[in-house]
């Protein structure tokens, strides 16, 4: 019997390392790559050179594509936030039948695949003259996003003591009082990691974007689309050290505040 379990726990850690590697391992064909000295994807050949570095934080474009990203990301980050904040607290505070239908409902974009909801984006654009705005994109993203927020949420949610709300409203606090100042306050690690989510997702989408943009707008995906379908500039290598390292930041805080927000908690 323990030799079967040391063997299963051994299988188990095998295949954990195993997803690591897979997940890791490309890093070290990027980051040298991105310091190639040569103009095409390639490791480098005689020496380290920061030329495509340069070239990415002098070109316009490139420097176009970040703000424009970083905008619609920004709006469909506080869109996803607040709607899908107020679903998952309405879902919980109901607590029945129809919220646990509601529920399905908002998670739907995950279940349903993204090109099918690129498609459907496109042909409802079309009619309400969205295409390649800003607004357009922006509630795309708002819309898929929210499910993200919903599961992080309702998580948090899950640890909730009752009792405080409970007292809260004892103490006379109205219901938007009791969500502001009891509620909010407590799930805030969830709120924030679903931000994250949203954040990350919104500014790395590209399929949707393909297909409800035109010209005037160029996210950093789509130029990144672009250099791939146009020629293979190692600029590209670039972008993607960069971002990792943005998103490992990211993640990062994340964890310091549910650490900060758990020590609170037990306080």
């Amino acid at each position: 019997m323990t030799d079967r379990l040391t063997f299963g726990r051994g299988l188990m850690l095998c295949a954990a390392w195993t997803i690591i590697a897979f997940l890791i391992l490309p890093l070290l064909v990027v980051v040298p790559v991105s310091f190639t000295d040569t103009y095409y994807l390639g490791m480098p050949q005689e020496s380290l050179s920061l030329q495509h570095y340069r070239n990415f934080f002098e070109n316009p474009r490139w420097l176009s594509s970040i703000g424009q990203s970083m905008l619609i990301a920004a709006g469909a980050t506080f869109g996803a936030v607040v709607l899908g904040t107020l679903c998952a607290i309405g879902c919980w505070r109901i607590s029945s039948g129809m919220s646990d239908f509601v529920r399905l409902i908002m998670l739907a974009p995950i279940i349903v695949p993204q090109i099918v909801q690129a498609l459907a984006f496109y042909r409802v654009w079309i009619d309400l003259g969205l295409l390649d705005t800003y607004l357009g994109v922006i509630i795309a993203h708002t819309m898929i996003g929210i499910p993200y927020v919903v599961i992080t949420v309702s998580a948090a949610l899950a640890n909730f003591d009752l009792r405080l709300e409970q007292a809260a409203r004892n103490l006379g606090a109205t219901m938007v009082q009791t969500i502001w100042l009891v509620i909010l306050p407590r799930i805030m690690a969830g709120i924030a990691s679903g931000a994250i989510f949203v954040f990350i997702l919104s500014f790395d989408e590209i399929v949707t974007v393909l297909f409800i943009t035109s010209r005037r707008i160029y996210t950093l995906p789509k130029m990144i689309w672009d250099g791939i379908q146009e020629h293979l500039d190692p600029t590209i290598a670039v972008v993607a050290v960069l971002f990792t390292l943005v998103v490992a930041l990211i993640v990062l805080a994340d964890q310091l505040l549910k650490s900060r927000t758990g020590r609170v908690g037990r306080r």
